[in-house]
């Protein structure tokens, strides 16, 4: 039986590899999960209310676009948190901001460019979602180094002319998963003048903005609108899983330009998972309120600030600027997250799994990943002891 080529080289997804690493050992002591970005705060109180009087919306087919109250909430929130004014007709919900990447770029990303396979531009690391999306188009990806040279975002502006006029998406995720890198208006900026030299697409992936420490990360709809960049150029995604502590309502929405959209809706209409309608009413009232926002985000600022005190002193820490993820340096990833397993029931993601080795260097290898999302004391007990075993 023949399989296709374009996934062969896929490494294993992240989690398995992990399980592989970590299970044949015993722990060290209690677990403690530090690997997935699963948020563990309060779900908003009003969740299940709404759900039981709309739950006669499963006996209905819902509207692949979103129902008109959803995208009217949506459009509400894009108003309170950039100050622009989108239309209806430049959203639609989706099943997860995962499935909205991954469908956006192939309803999309052009078969050819200047007559040759286009590129796709990926921040090193990344989320996975993006790679597979470029190889199902057959697209070429270029992994290009997301480190603390670069303040942990890519460089794209450098990259050989050649390579940006071949290019017909760019991604960004900002603040950045895993490094919690935020991007400045000026980068975006800078980011939307490359899309308009170079005939591109930007797609940000702007699922951690409402985590942040000090200042609400700029998001690309507001950028564009203050520079006049052409609405086309800029295609935004964002998820009520890390905003509202939601994760498995699979709920988000996608952002673009009409034409752009046009297109990211046909094909949804043949090939998507439209959002069933009682989890369409969950997500309006959350999009509609941003209390429960405000709150969560307080607990994870106490969280940053316990990291800081934590790690002071240690030499390569570098506090997150957003999002819920340490990006903490180590000599072997890999190493640090077998011994801190073995030696304390710590559990850690290494970080060369969310990248992609390229000319024989990981820009993950020297790097574990450690989520924020548990409670603040049982997340402080993980860090104490992540110190005390792989720095002390």
């Amino acid at each position: 039986m023949v399989f296709p080529e374009r996934f062969s080289n896929l490494p294993e997804y992240a989690f398995p590899r992990l399980r592989n690493l970590l299970d044949a050992h015993a722990p060290g002591g209690e677990p403690i999960a530090m690997t997935i970005g699963e948020p563990r705060h309060p779900m908003p109180e009003f969740i299940g209310r709404i759900l039981a009087e709309n739950l006669a919306g499963f006996g209905v087919y819902p509207p692949n676009d979103g129902t008109p109250e959803l995208l009217a909430a949506i459009s509400g929130w894009i108003g309170r948190r950039y100050g622009v004014s989108v239309a209806q007709n430049r959203l639609m919900a989706l099943n997860g901001t995962r499935e909205g990447l991954y469908n956006a770029l192939i309803a999309l990303c052009p078969e050819a460019k200047g007559g040759k396979p286009p590129v796709v531009l990926i921040p090193n690391p990344f989320y996975q979602v993006y790679a597979v999306a470029a190889l199902t188009v057959g697209a070429e990806p270029v992994y290009v180094p997301a480190t603390a040279a670069t303040g942990f975002l890519p460089d794209y502006a450098n990259l050989p002319k050649d390579i940006l006029d071949r290019t017909a998406i760019a991604f960004i995720c900002s603040p950045s998963n895993p490094q919690g890198a935020v991007a400045s208006a000026d980068y975006l900026a800078d980011l939307l003048a490359l899309a308009e030299t170079h005939d591109l697409r930007v797609f940000a992936d702007e699922c951690y903005s409402e985590i942040w420490r000090d200042t609400p990360p700029p998001g690309i709809l507001a950028v564009a609108n203050t520079t006049g960049a052409d609405p086309e150029r800029a295609v935004a995604f964002h998820s009520l899983s890390k905003r509202s502590n939601l994760p498995g309502l699979r709920s988000g929405f996608v952002a673009a330009g009409p034409q752009a959209m046009t297109h990211i809706r046909k094909l949804r209409a043949f090939a998507g998972a439209p959002l069933p309608v009682p989890l369409q009413k969950v997500a309006e009232a959350a999009w509609a309120d941003d209390a429960h926002v405000d709150a969560s985000r307080v607990l994870y600022q106490q969280k940053f600030a316990d990291a800081d005190a934590t790690f002071a002193g240690m030499q390569g820490y570098q506090p997150p600027g957003g999002g819920f993820f340490l990006w903490l340096p180590v000599e072997d990833g890999e190493a640090a997250a077998l011994k801190l397993w073995r030696e304390t029931g710590v559990r850690v993601l290494p970080g060369a799994y969310l990248s992609r080795d390229v000319g024989g260097d990981n820009p993950g290898n020297g790097y574990i990943r450690v989520a924020l999302v548990a409670p603040r004391q049982e997340t402080q007990r993980g860090l104490t002891q992540l110190r005390r075993c792989l720095y002390d």
